[in-house]
């Protein structure tokens, strides 16, 4: 099966709809596939709903599809950093689904395993609860959280060979295997293509399994918050 496309666009040929539930990988500007949120900006899908950790910046990563005004609803963690995010969200333009990080994060996970929900201590007794059902182990509560299950997952690795199995860097492992496994087909964008055969079994955080397409770029990797000091004399 031939996974590896020619560009952004190419990949995601066919599986845009306006509504769908997209989850992403990425956390802040680190780890975020860049190449196919432009892709989605320029095809001009609407009422997106993105489970994301955050959104970016206001001219970066999903922030560049609230400036177009493509998202309808954000499932998140954080909402810093963006104040298109923020204004939208505050004016009533912007559904918010607030995620504890965790939260998030097992949603994402618990969605690729094919677990409908699970029951967490997090955001017991606060506004995250309101709604929820609520059970009681060993005197403590806890409430129920669903998984996430997404039409679609966009997620960047560092280096993929042509089956899809990925690596990433450092950080930028962050939410993109959870994401990457949750979705009903994930596109995988990634800085460097290798040779099946060429990675180390024990180094691949995600199996090609759950990789429908690929696709290779050159990415800006910008700093979200750049912090300096004098260089001290020699």
């Amino acid at each position: 099966m031939q996974k590896v496309y020619a560009n952004a666009t190419e990949a995601l040929d066919g599986l845009l709809e306006d509504g769908m539930l997209i989850a992403a990988g990425g956390f802040g500007l680190c780890g975020i596939p860049e190449l196919l949120l432009e892709a989605i900006k320029e095809a001009g899908t609407k009422d997106l709903t993105f489970a994301s950790n955050n959104a970016g910046v206001d001219d970066f990563g999903i922030g560049i599809l609230l400036q177009t005004k493509q998202v309808k609803k954000m499932m998140s963690s954080y909402v810093g950093e963006n104040a298109e995010f923020m204004r939208q969200y505050l004016s009533g333009e912007l559904e918010l689904e607030f995620n504890p990080q965790g939260t998030l994060a097992e949603r994402m996970r618990a969605g690729g395993a094919g677990i409908p929900g699970f029951y967490t201590q997090t955001g017991v007794g606060t506004v995250i609860a309101e709604g929820k059902d609520v059970k009681s182990w060993n005197g403590k509560d806890y409430i129920l959280e669903e998984g996430i299950f997404a039409d679609l997952a966009i997620v960047k690795a560092w280096k993929a060979d042509e089956t899809g199995n990925a690596i990433f860097r450092k950080t930028a492992r962050n939410f993109n295997v959870p994401a990457a496994t949750c979705g009903k087909v994930c596109v995988l964008e990634v800085e460097e293509i290798v040779p099946v055969g060429s990675l180390d079994p024990d180094a691949i955080h995600l199996p090609g399994i759950y990789v429908h397409r690929i696709v290779q770029g050159e990415h800006e990797k910008r700093i979200e918050q750049r912090t300096t000091r004098p260089r001290e004399e020699a």
